[in-house]
């Protein structure tokens, strides 16, 4: 079935259309009809499948209907994400694809100021996307109401249980008409989340697209062996052989994120960090130069890059493996987006092999190996330009010198 099929309004065909979409794919094939109904929809899909055009679709369709025929102003459609890049995101989606409608779609996150916020509310919203804390204080100030919300939207679900929002999402129900749509979409399903979903939907679709292999079939993926202190210069290295490349790095904590960028400094390469520490408008202009190319190389922590669409990302590299099968998928499907094709590689020394095992067993099989000869590994190590900071380079030099003063002596 092809987009122009579906029984949508024809500005959002001719979005469409501009944006290259010919067929849905699966989670938009199964989410759209039902989301159209009026149904609740519990789904689960793995990263980079379309989530977000499967349910922003059929809400810019049914609101502007609903709107033509006149009802009342308000925010009509809540979409709840938990970070400020993914809620900008979402709202990014939801413009490209309601550029043909009359549907106003703001976003509100915290780390900028309430004001310009607020009055863009009192003019009128009709789809509104939040992180949890600003949201929270519109409405205790009695600037933002959410009492005619026909629609919710919970994103990446299993992220904000994971950043501790479950109480807020709780606290949410309070504020909205107990009679409206609640659509949940979520990468990973788990106990936990099941109960947080079936307490908010009622007889919901359950759509699930999960492949036996969670990674997309387009994402090539592998693990090297390289000592944690070793890894800055097989960092260097992969940057130098791909220089137009755009890249993608993981590591595990802000501090580590700062010490990479710093080790990729010494050796005159142009890198930028994203993480919470920084604030909303630096992590905005860094996010806008990745975006375009002008950045080539982003070091970034799991919380402040989950769920993020980076268009072009060619190379993902694991610098610190993560804890978790669940973040392992989230980080490599930052790569091969689409129908694009990405490449994924994982440094993992000695003192992680024993999260490497731990996500092979539940990934139920090996990750492909990049194997490293002695000569090889030495050679990327003694070719970096750091040999300053280098202490492996120093004391071989000073070996050669003791050398070459003994053969003098003699």
């Amino acid at each position: 079935m092809k987009f122009e099929e579906y029984n949508i309004s024809d500005g959002i065909k001719k979005s469409i259309g501009k944006l290259g979409y010919k067929k849905p794919t699966d989670i938009q094939f199964k989410s759209i009809p039902a989301i159209l109904k009026g149904e609740d929809v519990l789904a689960i899909a793995q990263t980079g499948t379309g989530k977000t055009a499967a349910f922003a679709i059929p809400i810019l369709h049914m609101l502007q209907v609903r709107k033509i025929s006149g009802r009342p102003d308000g925010v009509k459609c809540l979409v709840m994400a938990p970070t400020h890049e993914l809620a900008l995101q979402i709202e990014s989606v939801f413009n490209n694809l309601g550029k043909h409608t009359n549907i106003d779609t703001f976003c509100i996150h915290g780390g900028v100021d309430q004001d310009p916020q607020i009055k863009k509310l009192d003019a009128g919203v009709d789809i509104l996307i939040a992180t949890p804390g600003r949201m929270f204080d519109l409405v205790s100030q009695g600037a933002l109401s959410l009492k005619r919300v026909e629609i919710l939207v919970l994103d990446e679900a299993d992220h904000m249980l994971d950043l501790g929002f479950i109480k807020d999402i709780q606290d949410l129900m309070r504020h909205l008409p107990k009679k409206r749509q609640t659509l949940f979409f979520s990468a990973t399903i788990n106990d936990k989340i099941k109960k947080l979903a079936y307490s908010l939907v009622t007889n919901a679709i359950r759509i699930q697209i999960s492949p036996k292999d969670p990674v997309a079939k387009n994402i090539t993926h592998a693990v090297a062996f390289i000592e944690m202190d070793d890894k800055r210069f097989f960092l260097e290295n992969v940057i130098r052989n791909n220089p137009e490349k755009k890249m993608l790095v993981f590591v595990r904590t802000k501090i580590r994120a700062e010490r990479v960028k710093k080790a990729l400094d010494r050796v005159n390469i142009d890198s930028d960090t994203i993480h919470s520490d920084k604030v909303q408008e630096a992590r905005e202009q860094t996010m806008r130069k990745f975006r375009n190319g002008e950045l080539k190389t982003l070091i970034a922590t799991d919380v402040s890059a989950r769920g993020i669409d980076i268009p072009n990302v060619e190379y993902v590299i694991n610098y610190d493996l993560p804890e978790s099968l669940e973040n392992y998928v989230h980080r490599v499907g930052r790569t091969g987006r689409g129908n694009q094709k990405g490449q994924a590689i994982s440094f993992c020394s000695d003192e992680e092999k024993e999260v490497l095992d731990a996500i092979e067993n539940k990934l139920d099989k090996a990750i492909q190996r990049i194997e490293l000869s002695k000569g090889d590994y030495q050679y990327t190590i003694e070719s970096s330009e750091s040999k300053e900071d280098n202490w492996k380079m120093l004391l071989k030099e000073a070996e050669q010198l003791n050398t070459n003063r003994k053969k003098r002596k003699k």
